[in-house]
């Protein structure tokens, strides 16, 4: 990661009306409606809502996984919402890093490779790129894993590998797809610890889905997703209020 924190205050995601909808029994299922959404570098947002009110699909739509049916999204002042497929690979590889629930590690291969892939993809040399992932795996304790499968880890030690692969690339975007959903309380804690140190410390912005109100309080926007559109939590809290 850079020695420097990255300045803040700069706008990195833009949302205009996005939505989102797909065809299902020849009919069209609409999930997000209108979402208009700014947020700026250094900013931490917890993305929270009822299972199947959008939460996933608006992150896929943030990491250019999935392109909105209409409207606009800006990533970094680059507008992305009809890039191709290329542009869309090389722009998450290079600014954009990805935790999830279920890890996506590759099980064949080791820790070290797992979280050398991504400078992999962008052509790095096989040295530099596992003397990195060496360097992630030792920053976050696992430097005696390095050499074991997915298979062989604890679910704290594979969300910790997934973690150092999102992170090698030195990415100005986290994306976390409830990255503590199949952790106990102790890895919970330890998961978020090292996410919340990377945004407040390092300045690396954070968009982390999560199911547990108490995890999202810690960050520092709470967006509710409900039908199809996005509530800030003091306007929820408002209008659930009264």
């Amino acid at each position: 990661m850079p020695n420097q924190k990255p300045s803040t205050g700069q706008e990195i995601i833009r949302l205009d009306d996005i939505c989102q909808s797909y065809a299902m029994a020849g009919q069209s299922l609409g999930v997000l409606d209108k979402i208009s959404l700014t947020v700026n570098r250094g900013e931490s947002c917890a993305i929270v809502g009822a299972s199947g009110s959008g939460k996933s699909t608006l992150l896929n739509i943030l990491g250019l996984l999935d392109q909105p049916t209409s409207g606009r999204i800006m990533l970094n002042g680059h507008d992305m919402t009809r890039a191709s497929s290329d542009k869309r690979a090389h722009t998450r590889n290079q600014m954009i890093g990805f935790v999830f629930q279920s890890y996506n590690l590759l099980p064949r291969l080791s820790a070290l490779d797992n979280v050398a892939l991504p400078l992999l993809y962008r052509g790095c040399p096989r040295s530099q790129a596992l003397h990195r992932a060496r360097a992630q795996l030792e920053r976050f304790g696992l430097s005696e894993r390095s050499s074991h499968r997915p298979a062989e880890l604890s679910g704290g030690q594979k969300q910790r590998v997934s973690i150092a692969r999102a992170l090698v690339g030195e990415p100005v975007l986290i994306l976390a797809d409830e990255p503590t959903g199949n952790l106990d309380s102790m890895a919970t804690r330890d998961v978020m610890d090292i996410l919340l140190q990377l945004n407040r410390v390092e300045g690396v912005t954070l968009v982390m889905v999560t199911h547990d109100n108490e995890l999202a309080q810690e960050l520092g926007r709470c967006l509710h997703v409900r039908d199809g559109k996005i509530v800030e939590a003091s306007k929820y809290r408002a209008s659930t209020d009264g």
